[in-house]
């Protein structure tokens, strides 16, 4: 029995069903958050909304990962390269449910600008799937490198009382980490300086922009 071959159109729509589903929080995971024994982190009020901000940061960060990911399997030359980074996808939904439950449980809530970060991510993942597997490996494998640090500077900001935070942050980095060296071994190649520099002015504008929206 044949497979069915999907046209660009389904394709497009079923990308448009996903970018809703992540949209409104429809999503689904095959991991439990990490946890240890023990009820909510004793935190002040101050020490709560900063892990508030922090989480809703990263949270707005998984919302631009599952579009970034979607945008460049969409243009993906090589089945192996697509199949890799929609493997990647489904676990960063993982911490994208993470991060909403934890916001949760502290009585936060997700940014506002989710949908533009969503639409430009998306929009930046397909141009780099555009250029070529090996441009749109590289653009992943930076991508990840940036997000480690990202996610080790939260580690020292975050209250240390927030241990449950914590944890899910430090799962994160460990997994971003093999992300990035997948798309390496796959054969992602150094990306120039300067688009270096302008991915992280963007990463830097989201972050300011979700920590406070």
């Amino acid at each position: 029995m044949s497979s069915r071959t999907f046209s660009l159109g389904d394709r497009v729509l079923g990308e448009i069903d996903r970018a809703i589903k992540v949209l409104a929080s429809q999503v689904h995971t095959a991991r439990e958050a990490p946890a240890a024994p023990g009820g909510e982190p004793d935190l002040t009020e101050s020490q709560r909304l900063e892990s508030i901000r922090l989480m809703r940061v990263n949270h707005a960060g998984e919302v631009a990962a599952q579009a970034l990911y979607r945008g460049q399997a969409l243009g993906a030359r090589d089945s192996t390269v697509s199949d890799a980074m929609r493997q990647s996808a489904a676990e960063e939904m993982d911490h994208l449910a993470w991060c909403e439950e934890r916001l949760q449980e502290l009585h936060g809530r997700t940014s506002f600008l989710n949908p533009l970060w969503y639409a430009g991510s998306f929009a930046i993942g397909a141009v780099a799937g555009a250029f070529g597997d090996r441009t749109s490996l590289g653009f992943i494998t930076e991508t990840e490198r940036q997000v480690e640090s990202h996610l080790n500077d939260h580690l020292e900001r975050l209250p240390q009382a927030d241990w449950r935070s914590r944890l899910i942050l430090e799962q994160m980095a460990e997994d971003e980490v093999r992300h990035g060296a997948t798309a390496r071994a796959l054969g992602g190649k150094e990306l120039p300086i300067a688009v270096r520099g302008a991915m992280r002015l963007v990463s830097r504008v989201m972050t300011r922009g979700s920590y406070w929206l």
